[in-house]
């Protein structure tokens, strides 16, 4: 289970997040909702140690995560997904899967037959540049290197962003694929309210950088969910 309790994020002298509390389960897929400028990306990269905070704490089962460090977030066992994917234009798709490697031991260098069943488009195209790849097949790109390292918690930063309709499908077919397994948490930071509440089992509604709102998805309809966001 990661554990996320009190934090806080400054940017110089702005505080940016104030006191965010969250869980996410292993087998459950958890939401991240909220409007624009909220900090739902902020709260991810401090997760992710992509940025120190000032307090709080993040746990992955009972071992603290070390703060601000992206190395040793990722070697703790969670991966993220930013928004903007950030794979590697010129190199190819299976070079981009193969940066993954980075906290594997030497003998486990190798791309799983899982990844190319999840995203099979990859398996067809391991020889392209990832430049050359759609929009969407970037994201199924950057989701499968963070596949690589077998990440207890998988962060995702708005994944559906700018995608094709029938590729947000396949997406969503591979995210239920994955918390089904039940061998990972899955944080989903998501403006398509459709596509998350058809996904995950929680929801914590960011306003402000604090939790407006904590809900499972049984106690909560997506009428509830639209009107928080429309707030």
């Amino acid at each position: 289970m990661l554990d996320v309790t009190g934090l806080d994020l400054h940017y110089g002298q702005s505080q940016i997040l104030f006191g965010i509390s969250l869980t996410a389960e292993i087998g459950e897929i958890t939401a991240v909702m909220g409007n624009n400028g909220a900090g739902k990306t902020s709260l991810l990269k401090a997760v992710a140690g992509r940025h120190p905070s000032s307090a709080g704490h993040v746990r992955l089962g009972n071992a603290e995560v070390r703060r601000g460090s992206a190395v040793g977030a990722a070697r703790s066992g969670i991966a993220y997904v930013p928004q903007g994917r950030e794979i590697f234009p010129m190199m190819s798709v299976q070079e981009n899967l193969e940066t993954g490697f980075a906290c594997l031991p030497k003998g486990e260098h190798r791309v799983p037959d899982d990844i190319f069943a999840l995203f099979p488009v990859l398996q067809d195209m391991r020889n392209r540049r990832g430049g050359d790849l759609s929009g969407g097949q970037q994201q199924q790109l950057a989701i499968a290197r963070a596949l690589i390292a077998r990440p207890k918690v998988l962060l995702l930063d708005e994944p559906t962003e700018g995608i094709q309709p029938n590729v947000i499908q396949q997406i969503g077919d591979a995210l239920r694929k994955l918390r089904d397994a039940g061998e990972m948490a899955i944080v989903l930071v998501e403006q398509n309210a459709d596509f998350a509440y058809a996904l995950a089992d929680r929801f914590v509604v960011v306003e402000r950088g604090s939790v407006k709102r904590r809900e499972t998805k049984a106690a909560y309809t997506k009428e509830g969910l639209l009107a928080d966001l429309a707030l």
